[in-house]
Protein backbone atom coordinates (compact mmCIF):
# COMPACT_ATOMS: atom_id res chain seq x y z
CA UNK A 1 0.00 0.00 0.00
CA UNK A 2 1.51 3.32 -0.90
CA UNK A 3 1.84 5.81 1.81
CA UNK A 4 3.77 9.32 1.90
CA UNK A 5 7.01 9.74 3.18
CA UNK A 6 7.82 12.66 5.39
CA UNK A 7 11.85 12.72 3.80
CA UNK A 8 13.59 15.04 1.03
CA UNK A 9 14.79 14.10 -1.49
CA UNK A 10 18.73 15.31 -0.66
CA UNK A 11 18.92 19.00 -2.09
CA UNK A 12 22.08 18.50 -4.39
CA UNK A 13 19.79 16.56 -6.20
CA UNK A 14 16.52 18.74 -6.42
CA UNK A 15 18.68 21.84 -6.67
CA UNK A 16 19.98 20.33 -10.08
CA UNK A 17 16.77 19.12 -11.19
CA UNK A 18 15.32 20.27 -14.68
CA UNK A 19 11.28 20.09 -15.39
CA UNK A 20 8.49 22.59 -15.26
CA UNK A 21 4.53 22.75 -15.09
CA UNK A 22 2.10 20.74 -16.98
CA UNK A 23 -1.80 21.81 -17.61
CA UNK A 24 -4.26 19.75 -19.08
CA UNK A 25 -6.82 21.07 -21.30
CA UNK A 26 -9.41 19.38 -23.54
CA UNK A 27 -10.13 21.47 -26.90
CA UNK A 28 -13.05 20.76 -29.28
CA UNK A 29 -13.55 22.28 -32.35
CA UNK A 30 -17.17 23.22 -33.41
CA UNK A 31 -18.45 23.19 -37.00
CA UNK A 32 -18.65 27.23 -36.38
CA UNK A 33 -14.74 27.10 -36.27
CA UNK A 34 -14.79 28.80 -32.97
CA UNK A 35 -13.32 26.23 -29.62
CA UNK A 36 -14.83 25.07 -26.66
CA UNK A 37 -11.96 24.70 -23.72
CA UNK A 38 -12.30 22.96 -20.08
CA UNK A 39 -9.75 21.65 -17.65
CA UNK A 40 -10.41 18.37 -15.84
CA UNK A 41 -7.76 19.67 -13.78
CA UNK A 42 -8.09 21.86 -10.85
CA UNK A 43 -4.31 22.14 -10.36
CA UNK A 44 -1.16 22.11 -12.31
CA UNK A 45 1.02 19.17 -12.62
CA UNK A 46 5.11 19.58 -12.22
CA UNK A 47 7.27 17.24 -13.84
CA UNK A 48 11.17 16.98 -12.86
CA UNK A 49 14.19 15.26 -13.96
CA UNK A 50 17.12 14.97 -11.63
CA UNK A 51 19.37 12.05 -14.12
CA UNK A 52 21.89 15.49 -14.81
CA UNK A 53 22.92 15.75 -10.94
CA UNK A 54 24.60 12.64 -10.55
CA UNK A 55 28.44 13.19 -11.20
CA UNK A 56 30.18 10.52 -8.83
CA UNK A 57 29.66 6.89 -8.06
CA UNK A 58 28.70 8.76 -4.56
CA UNK A 59 25.82 10.35 -5.96
CA UNK A 60 24.69 7.28 -7.61
CA UNK A 61 24.87 5.20 -4.10
CA UNK A 62 22.93 7.77 -2.65
CA UNK A 63 20.04 7.69 -5.34
CA UNK A 64 19.89 3.85 -5.71
CA UNK A 65 19.56 3.80 -1.87
CA UNK A 66 16.88 6.51 -2.15
CA UNK A 67 15.13 5.13 -4.84
CA UNK A 68 14.83 1.39 -2.87
CA UNK A 69 13.69 2.94 0.09
CA UNK A 70 10.77 4.37 -1.82
CA UNK A 71 10.50 1.18 -3.63
CA UNK A 72 10.71 2.85 -6.55
CA UNK A 73 7.19 4.33 -7.61
CA UNK A 74 5.49 3.42 -4.75
CA UNK A 75 6.14 5.70 -2.11
CA UNK A 76 5.87 9.34 -2.75
CA UNK A 77 7.76 12.12 -0.91
CA UNK A 78 9.45 15.46 -0.91
CA UNK A 79 11.11 17.08 -3.74
CA UNK A 80 12.49 21.20 -2.90
CA UNK A 81 11.55 22.44 -6.20
CA UNK A 82 14.31 24.66 -7.85
CA UNK A 83 12.29 27.00 -9.76
CA UNK A 84 9.43 27.56 -7.08
CA UNK A 85 9.81 26.92 -3.32
CA UNK A 86 8.96 30.45 -1.68
CA UNK A 87 5.65 32.20 -0.81
CA UNK A 88 7.39 35.20 -2.37
CA UNK A 89 9.92 35.76 -5.66
CA UNK A 90 13.01 34.16 -5.74
CA UNK A 91 15.26 36.72 -4.62
CA UNK A 92 13.23 38.16 -1.99
CA UNK A 93 12.93 37.38 1.89
CA UNK A 94 9.78 35.24 2.99
CA UNK A 95 7.56 37.40 4.28
CA UNK A 96 4.74 36.87 6.92
CA UNK A 97 2.75 39.30 4.37
CA UNK A 98 3.45 37.32 1.47
CA UNK A 99 0.18 35.52 0.61
CA UNK A 100 -3.50 36.09 1.64
CA UNK A 101 -4.61 32.76 3.48
CA UNK A 102 -8.53 33.86 4.24
CA UNK A 103 -10.30 36.27 6.32
CA UNK A 104 -11.37 36.04 9.86
CA UNK A 105 -14.97 35.65 10.94
CA UNK A 106 -14.56 34.73 14.61
CA UNK A 107 -14.99 31.29 14.38
CA UNK A 108 -12.81 29.68 12.60
CA UNK A 109 -8.78 29.37 13.79
CA UNK A 110 -7.21 26.81 11.02
CA UNK A 111 -6.43 28.10 7.60
CA UNK A 112 -4.44 26.19 4.87
CA UNK A 113 -1.77 27.39 3.59
CA UNK A 114 -1.49 28.47 -0.31
CA UNK A 115 0.11 30.32 -2.65
CA UNK A 116 -1.42 32.81 -5.18
CA UNK A 117 -0.39 33.20 -8.78
CA UNK A 118 -1.97 36.15 -10.46
CA UNK A 119 -2.56 38.73 -12.68
CA UNK A 120 -5.10 41.41 -13.66
CA UNK A 121 -7.10 38.96 -15.40
CA UNK A 122 -7.13 36.11 -13.01
CA UNK A 123 -5.69 34.29 -10.14
CA UNK A 124 -4.95 31.00 -9.47
CA UNK A 125 -4.46 29.95 -5.59
CA UNK A 126 -1.93 26.42 -5.08
CA UNK A 127 -2.56 24.58 -2.20
CA UNK A 128 0.32 24.17 0.10
CA UNK A 129 0.17 20.83 1.46
CA UNK A 130 4.26 20.72 2.42
CA UNK A 131 5.81 23.64 4.02
CA UNK A 132 9.07 23.60 5.52
CA UNK A 133 9.01 23.30 8.90
CA UNK A 134 10.21 26.05 10.46
CA UNK A 135 9.82 28.04 7.95
CA UNK A 136 6.57 29.43 8.52
CA UNK A 137 5.68 33.36 9.59
CA UNK A 138 1.82 34.41 10.50
CA UNK A 139 0.58 37.65 10.49
CA UNK A 140 -3.10 38.56 11.34
CA UNK A 141 -4.46 42.11 10.68
CA UNK A 142 -0.50 43.10 9.69
CA UNK A 143 0.89 41.86 12.63
CA UNK A 144 3.00 39.13 13.09
CA UNK A 145 1.73 36.10 15.43
CA UNK A 146 3.39 33.70 17.59
CA UNK A 147 2.00 30.70 19.47
CA UNK A 148 0.35 28.99 16.04
CA UNK A 149 0.61 25.56 15.53
CA UNK A 150 1.25 24.12 12.05
CA UNK A 151 0.85 20.62 10.15
CA UNK A 152 4.02 20.13 8.15
CA UNK A 153 2.21 17.23 6.87
CA UNK A 154 -0.94 18.87 5.29
CA UNK A 155 -0.27 22.83 5.34
CA UNK A 156 -3.14 23.52 7.96
CA UNK A 157 -2.04 26.22 10.57
CA UNK A 158 -4.25 26.84 13.64
CA UNK A 159 -3.64 30.06 15.48
CA UNK A 160 -4.24 30.10 19.27
CA UNK A 161 -7.40 32.15 18.99
CA UNK A 162 -9.78 32.33 15.75
CA UNK A 163 -9.22 36.15 14.30
CA UNK A 164 -12.13 38.50 14.73
CA UNK A 165 -14.47 39.30 11.68
CA UNK A 166 -12.87 41.03 8.83
CA UNK A 167 -9.09 40.32 9.73
CA UNK A 168 -6.81 39.13 7.17
CA UNK A 169 -4.57 36.15 7.70
CA UNK A 170 -1.70 36.29 5.63
CA UNK A 171 1.59 34.00 5.19
CA UNK A 172 4.86 33.19 4.30
CA UNK A 173 7.01 30.21 3.84
CA UNK A 174 8.93 27.85 2.39
CA UNK A 175 7.34 24.49 0.69
CA UNK A 176 8.41 21.31 -1.03
CA UNK A 177 6.25 19.60 -3.83
CA UNK A 178 5.19 16.05 -3.18
CA UNK A 179 6.55 13.64 -5.75
CA UNK A 180 6.81 10.14 -7.42
CA UNK A 181 9.34 8.46 -9.23
CA UNK A 182 7.69 8.21 -12.76
CA UNK A 183 9.78 5.30 -13.75
CA UNK A 184 10.09 1.29 -12.58
CA UNK A 185 13.89 1.71 -13.01
CA UNK A 186 17.12 3.34 -12.72
CA UNK A 187 18.98 3.42 -15.81
CA UNK A 188 22.91 4.05 -14.32
CA UNK A 189 26.06 4.22 -16.32
CA UNK A 190 29.79 4.35 -15.26
CA UNK A 191 32.09 6.92 -17.02
CA UNK A 192 35.21 6.39 -15.56
CA UNK A 193 37.14 5.99 -12.36
CA UNK A 194 35.16 7.29 -9.84
CA UNK A 195 32.42 9.02 -12.11
CA UNK A 196 28.60 7.84 -12.79
CA UNK A 197 25.91 9.19 -14.49
CA UNK A 198 21.92 8.57 -14.41
CA UNK A 199 20.53 8.24 -17.74
CA UNK A 200 17.28 9.94 -16.82
CA UNK A 201 15.35 9.66 -13.35
CA UNK A 202 12.07 11.45 -13.88
CA UNK A 203 9.72 12.73 -10.94
CA UNK A 204 5.89 13.49 -10.85
CA UNK A 205 4.19 15.61 -8.85
CA UNK A 206 1.53 13.87 -6.93
CA UNK A 207 -1.93 15.43 -5.66
CA UNK A 208 -3.07 14.81 -2.20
Amino acid sequence: MSVFHEVSLPLAFSLGASGGLERRVEIVSLASGREARNTPWANGRRHYDVGGTVRTLDDLHTLVAFFEARRGSLHAFRLRDPFDHKSCAPSVTVSPLDQELGVGDGATAAFSLRKAYADAASAYHRPIAKPVPGSIRIAVAGVEQSGFAVDAGTGVVTLPAAPTAGQVVSAGFLFDTPVRFDAERLDLSLDGFGAGRAVAVPLIEVML
